[in-house]
């Protein structure tokens, strides 16, 4: 069946994708590098959910993946500007072009290894090029082809986004999972 990636602006879909499973569990909602870390420490349990619900008030947040009527993929897009990764001493600035991000990609349990990940991050691409981005980043992990724990897995693997299209730009300073992140970049003028 084909994957059909749309503009995230039905909550209860990002819910599903990156909400917890209790109402009162800490789940990262994809908040951490979206807002301030003080603000991000500071929201527990369902305020968590709230504040996404308020974001997506202002527009769409990032992309989601469907299989038929079937939210089965996440991707968090938005330009570097409005997330940490502005001020990430991890991650460098390669020049000063108004870059967006694509930082978290996401897929259902249950639908894993079944190609989503190409189609989701290439929608997050669309999303961006759409909106006017000049360029998009991402900043996966560089894991030559070993098992990376599927709790760290978000950020996408360096052989993902070459397959998207996107060249390494940087080394960073910042490690997942053992692997370092490098800085990918794909070029939307």
């Amino acid at each position: 069946m084909e994957i059909d990636v749309r503009p995230a602006t039905v909550f209860d879909d990002v819910a599903t994708m990156v909400g917890p499973k209790r109402p009162d569990a800490n789940v990262c909602w994809c908040l951490s590098y979206r807002i301030p870390s003080k603000e991000n420490r500071a929201l527990v349990g369902p305020a968590r959910g709230e504040r996404v619900r308020q974001l997506m008030e202002q527009g769409p947040i990032g992309v989601l993946a469907y299989k038929g009527d079937e939210v089965v993929g996440w991707a968090a897009v938005a330009p570097r500007a409005e997330t940490t990764f502005a001020r990430n001493r991890k991650i460098p600035h390669v020049d000063d072009l108004d870059a967006w991000c694509v930082w978290c990609i996401r897929v259902r349990p249950g639908h894993r290894k079944q190609g989503i990940s190409l189609p989701l991050l290439e929608g997050a691409v669309e999303f961006a090029r759409e909106n006017g981005a000049p360029a998009i980043e991402g900043y996966p992990v560089d894991n030559q082809g070993a098992r990376v724990d599927t709790t760290m897995a978000y950020v996408g693997t360096r052989r993902l986004f070459e397959r998207a299209g996107f060249t390494k730009v940087a080394d960073t300073t910042s490690v997942l999972d053992g692997f370092p992140r490098v800085l990918m970049r794909r070029d939307l003028r």
